[in-house]
């Protein structure tokens, strides 16, 4: 008997460990290097710091960027490189102004125009600027025995590693005979990369780096090789010694500053306009070179070293903090790739969803939509930071917010409302943008005030409250005063007046829309919650809101996408676009507004008749997360692993859309979202790891998450 008491203590016991143990967090990162082993304009490699990153090819470098244009850009970009036009001609904001009719009176939006010419091209003019810069392109400049330069096709032999555990890109390949070995690291402070390389190709002057200073495009996209407009702008070099030198560039009002240092001896020379050749010397076969992007005429002194080792700690700091998840001995066939997907995507949004202004759609790699940042998309970038127990690197974007808040004041009162309303298209100083679609969103509304729970909620201080009160009641107050009072049915109305988040409704048509309509009622309720927090007294204009939001719209026991679109299910065009119905529950946690068997039925009705194939990539984490809320752990797995093109990740870790978005980093932001609440849960949630399905395929270990609301 004491044998078998024994047997049995040593039996809980070792189970007990093994639950336990800490995960083995460098193991878990390791195993998901990318490997690149051939030229491939999807799979560049980017190093970056959250607010500067860096893109190269196979070769480590810049080295083929306009063969990489159509693929995944060879971008350097920060969050402070902008630059605008001329606005020769005086367009201001006030010249995109339409009218539209709500509920008796005429209120302004800044939209596009096709006509007339003027208001056509001053709208084109306020989307267009001002736009994030491309800051420069390097690479290797490569020649040939006979002198001429290499071809893509000349790269031979690549074996290429990007280690997320240290930021490192490790870049081997074969040219004309010849090995060269490259390191690409990022400093974790400064926008500064730096380069080792190991050649006998520099011995014998056939290997230099090249500098080119594009101009920037008019474009919706900027790959960053626009060779032409060279009488537009100038650059030149403003100091030269045999191991530094310092290039101006100089775009209309604005300007910046690359400074390059490297080992041993060398020179920068200007080979044409915006062209610059750095050739070092054929003593040795080995160089080091860093090269910083800089607003100022000031370097920073560090070494190759020093950056190296800045890379290394810092990302050892950062897989070492927050929170970790490990599938090793799942038997599900899905759970490595959804591992090799969190992993990429933690790395790439800390490089460039980490700054302290929102991101673009497309990061600091991919400069789109002019490189401008979209709110209602801060969401999918940022809240993923507080649920992995890294909620600084959240809080850093959120000051921005108070930057912006004038502009947002101004589109309030101009529209007849109170408080801040937040645009949708914006730029680095919280700008207004002129949009056909944007300016009539309103779910971007309310994501300042779920930051800022978010927050509270991890460091529930007075200091907190103080810090962040002024963005959250001024934001309520909006909301309050957006709603209009419909006397004839004794509810508060959203809209008409408006687009919600499935962007296939009209705003002169739209109302009530099921997603918008909840999230007024949480968003308006958290913010009472702070003011009871402050010892205040609550806000009755906002009260009177919470407590008489018109009903979720329903028809055939479930919820509609808006209270004007009887046929939600019924016409085509409204079953592509975002399933934005499914964030009522999922996005948002349980309200009283919300009956969760009416929600189920919305999700199996949704499942079945929705387009998928017409869908973005942060709507399969939303699908994953309306499940795991409503106690369908299997589907949130299928949702989140569901096989259409917009919810592919690429070798690289991007989430691919399309051609025209060949990355997409609301996807991977959105993942790591609904993977923590697949863990982790949510409050007054009775399951342990309630997203995933409990048959023994899943082995889900998990560490330093935090539960959502």
């Amino acid at each position: 008997m004491i044998k078998y008491y024994i047997f049995i203590f040593t039996l809980l016991f070792y189970q007990f460990s093994v639950f336990s143990q800490k995960i083995d967090r460098k193991t878990v990162v390791e195993r998901h290097q990318v490997n690149v082993t051939k030229i491939d304009t999807l799979s560049s490699l980017s190093v970056g710091n959250g607010h500067f990153a860096f893109t190269v090819d196979a070769t480590g470098l810049q080295t083929f960027p306009d063969f990489y244009a159509n693929g995944v850009p060879l971008g350097a970009q920060s969050e402070w490189g902008w630059h605008s036009f001329p606005n020769i001609e005086n367009y201001k904001i006030e010249e995109t102004l339409k009218e539209l009719n709500s509920h008796g009176r005429k209120v302004p939006y800044a939209a596009q125009w096709n006509e007339p010419k003027r208001k056509k091209d001053a709208s084109d003019f306020v989307r267009q600027n001002p736009h994030r810069l491309q800051l420069g392109n390097i690479g290797f400049e490569l020649f040939k025995k006979d002198q001429s330069k290499t071809q893509t096709t000349d790269i031979q032999d690549i074996k290429q590693t990007l280690n997320p555990y240290t930021g490192e890109i490790k870049s081997h390949f074969v040219f004309d005979g010849e090995t060269v070995d490259v390191q690409t690291f990022c400093h974790q402070q400064h926008d500064i990369i730096a380069v080792k390389v190991q050649s006998n190709l520099i011995k014998s002057g056939r290997l230099k780096i090249r500098l080119r200073l594009p101009y920037p495009t008019d474009k919706f996209i900027d790959a960053g090789n626009n060779w032409s407009k060279i009488e537009r702008h100038s650059s030149k070099i403003i100091t030269s010694t045999s191991n530094q030198a310092t290039v101006k560039h100089t775009l209309d009002q604005d300007q910046y500053f690359i400074h390059l240092t490297w080992s041993n001896n060398g020179k920068l020379k200007e080979i044409e306009p915006h062209y610059f050749l750095f050739e070092p010397s054929n003593s040795t076969g080995n160089l080091t070179f860093n090269c910083q992007f800089s607003p100022q005429n000031i370097s920073s002194k560090n070494t190759f070293v020093a950056i190296q080792n800045s890379s290394i700690l810092h990302w050892q700091k950062f897989w070492h903090s927050g929170g970790a998840i490990d599938f090793a001995g799942s038997t599900d066939p899905r759970a490595n790739e959804l591992e090799r997907q969190i992993i990429l995507s933690e790395y790439l949004t800390k490089i460039q969803c980490a700054g302290s202004a929102p991101p673009q759609e497309t990061g600091l790699i991919y400069n789109s939509w002019f490189g401008k940042p979209h709110l209602e998309m801060h969401w999918w970038h940022a809240v993923h930071f507080a649920l992995w127990g890294r909620v600084e690197l959240l809080e850093k974007s959120l000051g921005w917010y108070k930057k912006a808040l004038p502009t947002a004041r101004i589109i309030a009162q101009r529209q007849g409302f109170t408080g801040a309303r937040w645009p949708k298209m914006t730029d680095n100083e919280g700008g207004e943008t002129s949009s056909s679609v944007g300016s009539y969103l309103l779910w971007q509304q309310p994501h300042i005030i779920t930051f800022s729970e978010l927050v509270y909620r991890q460091k529930p201080t007075k200091q907190t409250l103080e810090k962040y009160k002024e963005v959250v009641f001024e934001t309520a107050d909006f909301m309050a005063s957006f709603a209009y009072f419909d006397q004839q049915k004794g509810k508060y109305i959203l809209g008409k007046g408006i687009i919600s988040a499935q962007e296939r409704f009209k705003p002169e048509d739209t109302f009530n829309p099921t997603y918008e309509l909840n999230y007024w009622y949480q968003a308006l309720t958290i913010a009472q919650n702070w003011r009871k927090r402050l010892g205040l007294k609550p806000n009755e204009n906002w009260q009177k809101v919470i407590d008489n939001l018109s009903p979720l719209p329903i028809k055939d026991g479930v919820y509609l996408a808006t209270e004007n679109a009887q046929d939600s299910y019924l016409n085509p065009v409204y079953l592509t676009d975002h399933p934005a119905v499914l964030c009522t529950l999922g996005m948002l946690p349980e309200t009283s507004m919300l009956d969760k068997p009416t929600m189920k039925r919305t999700f199996e009705k949704v499942w079945e008749v929705w387009d998928w194939q017409d869908t973005w990539g942060w709507d399969f984490p939303m699908v994953a997360m309306t499940a795991t809320r409503l106690d369908l752990p299997e589907k949130a797995i299928d949702g989140l692993m569901m096989k259409i093109r917009t919810n592919t990740y690429l070798n690289n870790g991007h989430n691919y859309q399309d051609a025209r978005l060949r990355i997409y980093l609301p996807g991977n932001g959105g993942l790591l979202t609904a993977v923590a609440l697949m863990c982790a849960g949510y409050d007054d949630c009775k399951n342990s790891n309630p997203g995933f399905p409990k048959d023994g395929s899943w082995k889900v270990k998990w560490e330093g998450l935090e539960k959502f609301f």
